[in-house]
């Protein structure tokens, strides 16, 4: 049982860690895109007019009249669930039918619900108070991430929202899954049904940019190819809108991520929060701002100085609320609560108001990872071929807000003292227990839920008691390998907590069986990570093999792997699943990619340009998207070499613009000037060679079958 414990744990490290890496690469993707939207124009005189559309979108103004939808007919031929506003009960039990036959909502019903939600919640607060008076309990729910069963799950065992089943969703609810579309109209129906029972916080996936990488916005485009535009702008627009903290009973709030040492309750309450259309968007700060002038010298750096962050001190009081803040016609939310007013920290922060996503990945690339002492008020920007140090000015009002959004959308707890950048994660906060228990103390406050993070059994208690972490999508990584969980708060306010698991296959199971899946599952991924950073990899393990003996020690083989993949992982446990040892005991290092290998790459390819298109696969499809801006799935010669100098410019690495336009003219396979990125990036997929034996083997097995 002791051994099967340590495979569950290194099993959910595995997952963690590879999760945790792929955020960083899309907010270093999503700060390279900011600064080249903010900057490029002022160092080449070029704007970047590609990504300004995603970076900057302009909402067409007819998506805010009712012809958004009405100019769109419903065929006749059309079989899938038909609803009316304002909706009724009748109407979400018919979009409950149909979801679970797997019918698509028609565009236009889609683009109307979108409509009428974001016409509620222009009403609503940036924190909205709720009570427990009128209701005998709230269940608080996690995330979700396109996991319908799980939604439908929670609704069949908890009931489904009403006036007596009040829910708070606490964000994330899409991505990931393949069912986000279906959970956040069933969630937005609801909202208009009982909007004074319902009550949806924002998540760090309600975020345009996430979506890119994650799969809410390609199976938007999937399931609505026609209007896959205008509903995806509406969703942008709609995810803005989003309230980003609940507090019931004036005891317990209810935010996403988490806090820093700087939340400010009073400033979040006051926040255009439909300005930050994506937290992974910084706000804008020009060169001028920076204070990078003609005078530098090609090779110049400037010097480093530290400049403070000065923060006002404000006053939180649920009652000091603008009219236009308290709208909401919902007795929950109408509750006085004069007894919370207290102040809140003016300390210096030990964390920077730029801890969050900050630095563009061209401002601090990959290949020149910035200096551990380098302070956190200094921006390091590229000056012609060099990086210039340049000290940042107080934050402005806009920048403070954005960070305030930032720390409530993805920071996490820790069980150490104080505050720091989030530097697993990539953005946002650790908070300790100290900061939790001040912002609690501040505000007369008893707890803090919230989700973000995968809990093996769903649910989580963590400083002393006061921060608890409710995750709702069962089986998240693998099939068995987590519980989902909801929360009950009764007048009491003691948390009950309620788990559950949706599984077709997981019950028949034996422990041993479910963690061996998992494990399998874990270590297949862990091995494409291998294979996708083979060339580092192996330059590193040569450098301890002066003799070429094609071995290193045990020790060294996982030195390398730590500071080549910055993953923590307890390597020397997982070394017997990754590589064969020699007799004399050492790591035969080149055994860590034997069971891994590329797809059906194409010819034309050098195993460099490969491998750098294995590792960044994800990356160049983002691009892709952005450039392939009717959804056709193809783009021009001419943008495909524009999306390989974007590209190489993001990941500081020279590519030989000689050998992209040969491959660009390789994979123009019927010669009409545009490519297939679909095709293209199936080739450069990596191949696990256990499944081509049994893909073999079954092909074997069936020709024998019919001869």
């Amino acid at each position: 049982m002791a051994r099967l414990e340590i495979r569950r744990r290194y099993t959910w490290n595995i997952f963690q860690s590879i999760e945790y890496a792929g955020e960083q690469d899309q907010l270093q993707l999503s700060s390279f895109f900011t600064y080249m939207l903010d900057n490029v124009t002022q160092l080449n005189g070029n704007g970047p007019d590609l990504i300004s559309q995603l970076l900057d979108p302009v909402i067409d103004p007819w998506l805010d009249r009712e012809t958004c939808y009405k100019t769109i007919s419903i065929p006749e031929s059309y079989t899938g669930p038909r609803i009316s506003f304002p909706l009724s009960v009748s109407d979400t039990n018919t979009l409950l039918s149909a979801f679970k036959e797997q019918q698509i909502l028609h565009a236009r019903y889609v683009l109307q619900l979108l409509y009428e939600t974001k016409k509620l919640l222009k009403q609503m607060p940036n924190i909205v108070h709720l009570s427990t008076s009128y209701t005998k309990e709230i269940t608080v729910c996690g995330d979700l991430h396109g996991r319908l069963d799980d939604l439908l799950l929670i609704f069949y065992k908890n009931g489904l929202p009403s006036a007596e089943t009040p829910y708070v969703f606490n964000g994330d609810f899409v991505d990931r899954g393949k069912k986000s579309v279906e959970v956040v109209i069933l969630l937005f129906a609801y909202l208009l049904l009982y909007p004074d029972h319902m009550q949806l916080n924002r998540g760090n996936h309600e975020d345009h940019i996430m979506n890119l990488r994650y799969g809410f916005t390609k199976e938007v485009m999937q399931k609505y190819k026609t209007h896959s535009r205008e509903i995806l702008q509406l969703f942008q627009d709609v995810f803005s809108l989003l309230p980003i903290a609940t507090v019931i009973d004036a005891k317990i709030l209810i935010v996403h991520g988490g806090i820093s040492d700087q939340t400010d309750l009073e400033l979040l309450s006051s926040i255009e929060r439909h300005k930050v259309k994506s937290a992974l968007r910084f706000p804008r700060r020009s060169l001028e701002q920076l204070d990078i002038g003609q005078s530098h010298q090609l090779g110049k750096r400037m010097r480093s100085t530290d400049s403070s962050l000065p923060r006002s001190s404000h006053s939180y009081n649920e009652n000091h609320r603008t009219p236009s803040l308290r709208k909401r016609r919902c007795r929950l939310s109408r509750q006085n609560s004069g007894d919370s007013t207290s102040s809140s920290s003016s300390s210096s922060s030990s964390c920077s108001s730029l801890c969050s996503p900050r630095t563009p990945s061209c401002i601090s690339p990959r290949t020149y990872p910035s200096s551990p002492s380098t302070p956190y008020n200094v921006l390091q920007v590229p000056f012609l071929d060099s990086l210039s140090s340049v000290p940042l000015p107080s934050p402005p009002q806009q920048e403070r807000e954005w960070k305030q959004i930032v720390d409530i959308l993805w920071s996490d707890p820790k069980t150490q003292e104080g505050c720091s950048p989030n530097t697993f994660r990539g953005g946002g906060c650790y908070f300790g227990p100290d900061i939790s228990q001040r912002l609690l103390h501040q505000h007369g406050l008893q707890l803090l839920i919230r989700s973000h993070e995968c809990k093996q059994e769903g649910y989580e208690l963590c400083h002393d008691g006061h921060v608890i972490t409710i995750f709702s999508a069962s089986n998240y990584y693998e099939e068995g390998s987590n519980r989902g969980a909801y929360i009950k708060l009764g007048k009491e306010l003691v948390p009950r907590f309620y788990q559950y698991q949706v599984s077709r296959t997981t019950r028949r199971l034996t422990l041993t069986q479910r963690v061996r899946a998992a494990e399998g599952s874990a270590l297949r991924s862990l091995k494409e990570k291998l294979f996708a950073h083979r060339s580092e990899l192996m330059t590193s393990f040569q450098q301890y093999d002066p003799k070429e003996t094609g071995c290193v020690s045990v020790g060294e083989w996982a030195r390398v792997l730590e500071s080549v993949l910055r993953l923590d992982l307890p390597w020397r446990t997982l070394r017997p699943h990754l590589v064969h040892l020699s007799p004399d005991g050492s790591v035969e290092y080149q055994s860590c990619f034997e069971d891994v290998g590329p797809g059906a790459a194409l010819p034309q390819v050098s195993p460099n340009l490969a491998e750098t298109l294995f590792r960044y696969r994800t990356d160049i499809e983002i691009i892709f998207n952005i450039i392939d801006k009717d959804h056709s799935g193809l783009i021009s010669i001419e943008e495909f070499r524009h999306t390989w100098r974007l590209f190489s410019a993001h990941l500081g690495v020279a590519i030989d613009d000689g050998a992209i336009d040969e491959l660009a003219r390789s994979i123009d396979f019927n010669k009409d000037g545009s490519i297939d990125f679909t095709e293209f990036l199936e080739a450069f997929r990596v191949v696990h060679k256990l499944d081509i034996k049994e893909h073999q083997l079954s092909e074997n097995m069936a020709k024998k079958k019919y001869t």
